[in-house]
């Protein structure tokens, strides 16, 4: 019996329409390309580019795919975001079938809709400060397909990337004053879950399809290509780091005992999306214990063709399947609604300075293994170089 047909013949759960499932998956996909990619940009694309003094040609065609990719996520993220605010109305108070709620005056209504009794702000007002964002930072990145603005490239991708984080966290800012700090601590790492795993997904895409341009690059890029991943695997393991704990936090809230994991259907869509995210994260160790080493073993020996072969050829293939992953991961999301304490009928989750204690120490033993692992990883490249006679 499938983990699908197990939830929905699950009490107490109840599958989301077709609908949500595709607004909700649109939605982080397109968070995933405009986080993700500029992000990715800022933090190991563009500094790899400025470091590249030598290699301007290949600079250049990097800089035409990276803004030809922004510009498209600009476009995924402005139809992504209409179909969200959609979602939201179809699911508003006693709701409305989907079709009417993607009528532009039905939404315009939801938008201006007054203050709900006992509410700081309104929470259509929320959504429009959010879907206003959405549309500047989709503005922004759709820009890039003129020319003239390509040529400012660094500037338009650095203005999006604080926009973009804004959409996710304008929509999170609640209606009404959480009733105490573990609420505010709820909201906060359920966005550092978003934008950390977004950062993540939409930083593999973007260099899956950089990497799509090797044909075009010169004998040299190989070098280029390895300062690139080097610098990107750092930044996925801080965003590792930061999924891992605040998926733990979730988890907890969410699920009341282990045998839940399979005696819910919120449980078993979570042991789905932890299966695939466990697959990511071995990848991910796959590159950086076997590739990343390797890589640098062959920019330190000079061997140009099979540094090309590792970063254009190899790399890349392994990245497909995170990226793939990545889709299913997006694809499970909306699946996990509800909460499996509330489905196995489990009191809900109470914190405790023991709690927070035990969660200071997952932060600093995760902190000390990224650490290492970045340590190991370098080790074992100098011991490959070492290991191989100079010529």
């Amino acid at each position: 019996m499938s983990s699908v047909h197990l939830a929905v013949s699950t009490a107490g759960y109840t599958m989301p329409p077709l609908w949500r499932v595709l607004t909700k998956s649109g939605y982080f996909l397109g968070l995933c390309g405009a986080i993700g990619a500029t992000v990715t940009y800022a933090t190991a694309v563009r500094p790899t580019l400025r470091a590249s003094h030598d290699q301007a040609d290949d600079t250049a065609v990097l800089r035409r795919r990276t803004a030809s990719y922004l510009a498209w996520a600009g476009v995924v993220l402005l139809v992504a975001g209409y179909f969200q605010l959609a979602a939201r109305l179809a699911r508003a108070g006693k709701g409305m079938p989907f079709a009417d709620a993607l009528a532009p005056g039905r939404l315009w209504d939801y938008l201006r809709a007054p203050a709900a009794k006992g509410a700081w702000i309104a929470q259509g007002t929320v959504y429009l400060v959010q879907n206003a964002v959405l549309v500047l930072t989709a503005a922004v990145l759709i820009a890039l397909f003129l020319p003239a603005a390509r040529r400012r490239l660094d500037a338009l991708a650095l203005t999006a990337l604080p926009l973009s984080v804004a959409v996710t966290l304008i929509a999170a800012v609640p209606a009404t004053a959480p009733k105490n700090a573990e609420k505010v601590l709820d909201l906060a790492l359920d966005q550092v879950h978003i934008v950390a795993g977004t950062v993540w997904l939409g930083g593999l895409a973007v260099l899956v399809a950089l990497a799509a341009t090797r044909g075009r690059l010169g004998d040299g890029a190989g070098a280029l290509w390895a300062d690139l991943w080097r610098r990107f695997s750092l930044v996925a393991m801080v965003c590792v780091g930061a999924v891992t704990l605040s998926g733990l936090w979730m988890s907890w809230k969410h699920v009341g005992a282990v045998d839940q994991l399979w005696t819910t259907g919120y449980g078993l869509f979570l042991l789905v999306k932890v299966a695939l995210v466990a697959g990511l994260v071995t990848a991910g160790g796959f590159n950086q214990f076997w590739l990343m080493p390797r890589i640098a073993e062959a920019r330190r020996t000079d061997q140009e063709a099979t540094l090309r072969h590792l970063t254009l050829r190899h790399f890349p293939a392994v990245v497909w399947g995170e990226v793939v992953l990545g889709l299913a991961v997006l694809g499970v999301l909306p699946l996990l609604s509800g909460s499996a304490r509330t489905e196995g009928g489990s009191p809900q989750a109470e914190s405790s300075a023991g709690v927070f204690a035990a969660g200071a120490a997952l932060v600093l033993a995760l902190a000390v293994s990224l650490y290492f692992t970045a340590k190991a990883s370098d080790a074992i490249g100098r011991r490959r170089g070492a290991a191989v006679p100079a010529a």
